[in-house]
C-alpha cells in the first residue's frame, strides 16, 4: 500500500474521532486545540519515522490545530463530524450530558474498526477529550492491525474565526 493513503486514512480517522472528542457543549467559534497520539499497536515498520516531521500527527509529540466550530454542528450533533475522504466512519450510542460526552466510533472502509470517544469540560471555554480506536487498515498484503489513543485540549479563542473554514455539516445517510 502506497504511504500517503494510509497517511490520509489514519489521519482523517484521527482528526474525526479527536475533533468529535473535544466539541460538544462549546461555543461557537475558533478553537485551539492540542492532540497527543499513541500507538498502541502502530501500521508503521519498526524504525519508521511517520511522514510529516515534527508536525505529523502521527509521531507522538504534542500536535496544535484551530478549527472553527459553527452552532450549527453544535445544535445538530452536539460536535462536528468531520469529512470522511478514504472510509466511513459513524457515531453512534452518543451521550451527552451538560458537562460531557461519550459515543461509539465505527469506521469502515480503507480503515475499518470501532473507537470510543470521550469529552468533559467545567466551562464553555476549555475542554478535555480522548479517543481510543482499534482497528486495521487495508493494504497490498492484506490488512494490517492498528490501535491508538489520542488525548487533547482545547480552548477557546474567539468568535471570529478569521481564514480558518468552518467543519462542513455531512449529508445525512
Amino acid at each position: 500500500m502506497r504511504p500517503t493513503r494510509t497517511w490520509i486514512a489514519v489521519g482523517t480517522v484521527v482528526l474525526a474521532g479527536v475533533i468529535v472528542a473535544w466539541a460538544q457543549g462549546r461555543k461557537p467559534g475558533l478553537w485551539e486545540m492540542t492532540t497527543t497520539m499513541t500507538w498502541q499497536q502502530s501500521p508503521f515498520l519498526a524504525g519508521m519515522t511517520p511522514p510529516g516531521g515534527p508536525n505529523s500527527p502521527f509521531g507522538g509529540g504534542p500536535r496544535t490545530t484551530q478549527v472553527c466550530l459553527t452552532q450549527e454542528i453544535i445544535d445538530k450533533y452536539g460536535a462536528p463530524v468531520p469529512q470522511i475522504r478514504r472510509g466511513d466512519c459513524t457515531f453512534t450510542n452518543v451521550n451527552k450530558t451538560d458537562h460531557s460526552m461519550t459515543a461509539d466510533m465505527v469506521c469502515t472502509g480503507m480503515m475499518s474498526g470501532k473507537g470510543t470517544v470521550q469529552s468533559s469540560w467545567d466551562d464553555p471555554e476549555h475542554a478535555k477529550g480522548s479517543v481510543h480506536f482499534t482497528g486495521s487498515i487495508q493494504g497490498r498484503g492484506g490488512n494490517t492491525p492498528v490501535e491508538w489513543t489520542s488525548e487533547s485540549t482545547s480552548v477557546f479563542k474567539g468568535s471570529d474565526c478569521g481564514d480558518v473554514k468552518p467543519i462542513p455539516i455531512p449529508a445525512d445517510k
